[in-house]
């Protein structure tokens, strides 16, 4: 049975992060919850990093340490200043390198130490960085803490606590087919993300060739993230870059179909706000995200790097029926990853370490 935890208390958050990514902003949501609900949380981050500044931006309290390695001990001594002054009841550090700072400016401190993991690849320096000063570990999907079992991490330290997302609010619904002059019969296929080499990208590469060519005269395709904008083309297919875009969730409205190519995810909170908005997504089955679509139900799920099962996927993507109906159980899904229930979940894990201690 849970117990309630406690709703003032102090948390320290630590997030090395320089770019605005998954990991930011689950940090961000979880402080501005924990702050909704009367505790007080402090977030630590890198000096002009996005987490930083949209943290100042809502009002949540700050500082900031370099954090420019895993054992930067200029850092560790930063941090250690803060802890000292402010007193936390608990320390939450939320990637590998303030995971590894954190254990250093702790040195010799009682205050307990909460460590997230939000990915499946195997562990670095088990020994030095998951020893006993750790107080507990959040997992972010049952598949991240089956990964940290296979390198010997005790399931009895370990909590999963699902990633969590905010009901998605649209203001005006892009229309990319009359933004960029596209055929109104054709269907827009979205990915989004840091359009970096681990989220799968080359794997649409080698899907395209397994495309019929009516479904290439169909499908158009929209790029939500990186630092470029402008045409490009995914082999066959027409696609345009839109970079950064500050109104999400109105920009992942205009999608008929969000492409999730990843051959290595955690969770994968954008396939929650796809679900949420009603656009079925077709990804690999790895990590996390068959925890969050259901194959045939909200979405359509293929074997990891069987690029001709993505492609014979998307050509089911088609018919406007078939994405209806996988469309239109896409929110009551999303709605099993809400930030409440996100933000129940770490203070459940907060309780737990500090009674312990009592």
């Amino acid at each position: 049975m849970t117990q309630p935890a406690p709703r003032s208390l102090r948390s320290l958050h630590l997030d090395a992060g320089r770019a605005w990514r998954g990991g930011q902003r689950q940090v961000f949501l979880l402080a501005r919850e924990l702050r909704a609900r009367g505790s007080e949380p402090l977030i630590v981050g890198v000096r002009g990093a996005p987490l930083l500044e949209r943290a100042q931006t809502a009002g949540l309290a700050t500082a900031a340490a370099p954090m420019r390695a895993d054992w930067d001990l200029r850092s560790a001594k930063r941090v250690r200043s803060i802890v000292r002054t402010w007193h936390p009841d608990v320390v939450h550090a939320h990637d590998a390198r303030s995971h590894a700072i954190a254990l250093i400016a702790l040195a010799g401190d009682s205050t307990p130490l909460v460590v997230t993991r939000r990915v499946t690849f195997s562990l670095k320096s088990v020994r030095v960085k998951y020893g006993p000063r750790v107080a507990r570990y959040v997992a972010i999907s049952e598949a991240v803490k089956s990964a940290m079992e296979r390198d010997g991490i005790s399931p009895h330290r370990i909590d999963v606590v699902h990633s969590g997302v905010p009901t998605p609010v649209v203001q005006v619904r892009r229309d990319w087919r009359a933004e960029l002059g596209w055929p109104a019969d054709t269907v827009i296929a979205g990915i989004v993300g840091a359009m970096t080499a681990e989220k799968g990208l080359e794997q649409l590469f080698h899907m395209t060739a397994w495309l019929p060519d009516e479904a290439i005269a169909r499908t158009r395709v929209v790029m939500l993230g990186g630092k470029e904008t402008g045409p490009t083309s995914i082999g066959p297919l027409k696609a345009w870059r839109a970079g950064f875009v500050t109104e999400i969730y109105d920009a992942m409205a205009g999608l008929d179909v969000l492409w999730h190519p990843s051959l290595e995810e955690g969770l994968g909170t954008a396939l929650i706000d796809a679900l949420a908005l009603s656009v079925p997504p077709v990804a690999y089955a790895v990590g996390g995200v068959p925890e969050i679509v259901d194959s045939g139900v909200n979405g359509l799920l293929v074997q990891p790097g069987n690029v001709q099962a993505f492609s014979e996927s998307h050509v089911q993507m088609l018919a406007a029926e078939t994405r209806e109906r996988l469309g239109a159980a896409g929110p009551a899904r999303a709605a099993d990853f809400g930030v409440e229930r996100m933000a129940d979940g770490v203070e459940q894990v907060y309780y737990r370490v500090l009674t312990s201690l009592s």
